[in-house]
């Protein structure tokens, strides 16, 4: 789509410096950088407005904002970074931030099982992806490993119970997008499956531990 087009090419520009933070602009302008329509350039600097990339003001115009006011944790964001000079921080700082959260997630999703507050058919979900994942991972297509370890990774964090926590799938979905093209290994299948058995069981702790060296191993 033209849109998507638009946005990551303003996105991308403004990560890369290319447009650099205080740069001034107008749609106008940035209808002749684009060669896209007014309308689908206004749509574009909306989206980056919301996402703290971009200021708009009548006398102003659009002008581009310092890294401390981007919504880092928006996909969007994340992958721009990720495809960015700063790779590397976006990195490190994408596995902190599954680090503190998954092994949590993973504790809260148990600590539902136990206490019979969880979703059941997210924990089937959960089960049945960590299956899948296994079922992928010695197929002769590694095609299916990734759309099986989001599920089994935005399931976790569903049946955590934790609205936050949930928000933050598509950013999780991005960061094992990063290793796509790595076929996991043997303990890497069992981990899944034996955090999937911690949950189903209530083990909080045991879910975490298994999820922090999911993570870890990354």
């Amino acid at each position: 789509m033209i849109f998507d087009r638009v946005l990551d090419e303003l996105g991308t520009a403004i990560v890369r410096g290319d447009l650099p933070v205080g740069h001034a602009d107008s749609v106008e302008g940035f209808v002749a950088r684009t060669g896209a329509s007014r309308s689908i350039v206004r749509e574009a600097t909306r989206v980056l407005v919301s996402l703290g990339m971009l200021s708009a003001g009548r006398r102003v115009g659009l002008r581009v904002l310092p890294a401390e006011q981007w919504d880092v944790i928006d996909p969007h964001v994340v992958r721009w970074r990720l495809d960015g000079p700063d790779r590397a921080v976006a990195l490190a700082e994408l596995r902190a931030l599954r680090r503190a959260v998954e092994p949590a997630a993973a504790a809260a999703a148990a600590r539902a099982v136990a206490s019979g507050t969880h979703d059941r058919s997210d924990l089937a979900a959960l089960l049945a992806s960590a299956e899948r994942l296994a079922s992928a991972a010695g197929a002769a297509d590694p095609a299916p490993i990734l759309p099986a370890d989001r599920a089994f990774h935005g399931r976790l964090l569903a049946l955590s119970g934790n609205a936050m926590f949930a928000r933050l799938q598509r950013v999780v979905e991005r960061a094992l997008e990063e290793r796509a093209d790595v076929e996991p290994d043997a303990h890497d299948v069992a981990l899944h499956r034996t955090l999937a058995d911690a949950v189903a069981a209530g083990g909080a702790d045991l879910a975490a531990a298994a999820m922090r060296e999911i993570v870890d191993r990354t």
